[in-house]
């Protein structure tokens, strides 16, 4: 073994030399002077080999059993291990005293035998070690434990960063889709009567383009995939697009806006609103002239309920066919945003009106200011 070697092993094994050297010193000259009892070098060399081969033979195969074995067999195994450990111990030490007075290393002692002296000795040592030896290996099972408990906790961290950045991609992706769910049909349609329009009625035209120029500045805006807008910008895009279709249509439409509460710093997931009222525009019927369609907003003691009531369109063709992807996306960006506390209703009465639902409980942090204040 070179000099590397040895290094390497007194690196490895530092503490262990170190707790040795300790309680062998403690044993054998602490307990020497104390009794005023030294024994020849050769029996401490003897004791210590056998005592150590013992701490190490034990702590080995308790391992294997602790780590391989089921626990309803531990038990039998632990005490078949004592004794075999316990009966090596014995015939391993008679036999080391017979090689050592061969050796001269010991004083031979033509009387030795197994007697029940001798035994009981070697019994006394063998479960000290053997307890010894038990603590050992506990102690290094519970940091083991310990260490994969630790490593589990991190991957569970780990796991769990790496599941809410696939939410966050998710809710961005889902926005992103939203955004081009704006119908291009309505929107070339707007543009060509603003063309035409504007050279007849320049008025007209101006707060078409300004109510349009509105809303494609507020579709712009790319919010992050966790981030809410206030209530009110988007109650001011539902008003744009209404003053679009009123003037598309010469005022034809017979749709009622109504905003109850102070919305004021309430903050909303982007784009619902402007979904439901697309859909009222592309699969209702907004111009009968009895049953007005009604987007709804009251907001009291903390809850938010939004509602829309039209009249099914029936008259519509297949290009305008629903196929319920606007309401499918509100739904799950809802429940991105609030997870289980909201409720989605979605139905057709019997009067064949399409009504939409949504309660949430929505804290307005600028009433806390208020009542702060």
């Amino acid at each position: 073994m070179n000099l590397r070697a040895l290094k390497n092993f007194y690196n490895i094994y530092q503490i262990h030399l170190i707790i040795w050297s300790i309680y062998i010193v403690y044993e054998v000259f602490v307990l020497g002077l104390i009794t005023n009892k030294f024994r020849e070098p050769g029996a401490y060399v003897l004791v210590y080999i056998i005592n150590i081969i013992t701490f190490y033979s034990y702590a080995y195969l308790l391992k294997n059993i602790l780590n391989r074995d089921s626990k309803a067999y531990r038990f039998i195994k632990i005490l078949v291990l004592i004794s075999i450990i316990i009966c090596g111990y014995i015939f391993l030490t008679y036999a080391f005293i017979i090689l050592f007075e061969k050796l001269q290393l010991l004083e031979a002692n033509p009387s030795r035998s197994l007697d029940k002296e001798f035994i009981l000795s070697c019994l006394y040592r063998s479960l000290l070690y053997i307890g010894f030896s038990t603590g050992y290996v506990y102690i290094l099972k519970s940091f083991e434990d310990r260490k994969k408990v630790e490593a589990l906790e991190r991957q569970s961290l780990v796991t769990q960063i790496e599941k809410q950045a696939l939410e966050n991609d998710l809710v961005q992706s889902q926005n992103n889709f939203l955004r081009s769910q704006i119908n291009p049909h309505f929107l070339f349609n707007t543009l060509n009567f603003i063309y035409n329009d504007a050279r007849k009625k320049a008025p007209m035209a101006a707060d078409a383009i300004m109510n349009l120029a509105e809303m494609m500045r507020y579709a712009l805006k790319r919010p992050e995939a966790s981030e809410m807008v206030p209530l009110s910008e988007e109650v001011e895009q539902i008003e744009h697009l209404i003053n679009l279709h009123q003037l598309r249509t010469a005022n034809a439409i017979n749709l009622n806006l109504e905003v109850n509460g102070d919305l004021f710093g309430l903050r909303f997931p982007p784009l619902i609103l402007l979904t439901l009222v697309e859909n009222i525009f592309k699969h209702g019927n907004v111009t009968h002239s009895t049953q007005p369609a009604i987007i709804k907003i009251d907001y009291e003691n903390n809850n938010l309920n939004i509602s829309t009531i039209n009249m099914v369109n029936d008259n519509k063709g297949k290009e305008h066919e629903s196929h319920h992807v606007g309401i499918d996306n509100i739904n799950k960006r809802l429940a991105n945003f609030y997870k289980d506390d909201y409720i989605f209703r979605y139905y057709k009465d019997p009067l064949n009106r399409y009504i939409t639902e949504i309660d949430v409980q929505v804290i307005n942090p600028m009433s806390k200011l208020n009542l702060n204040q």
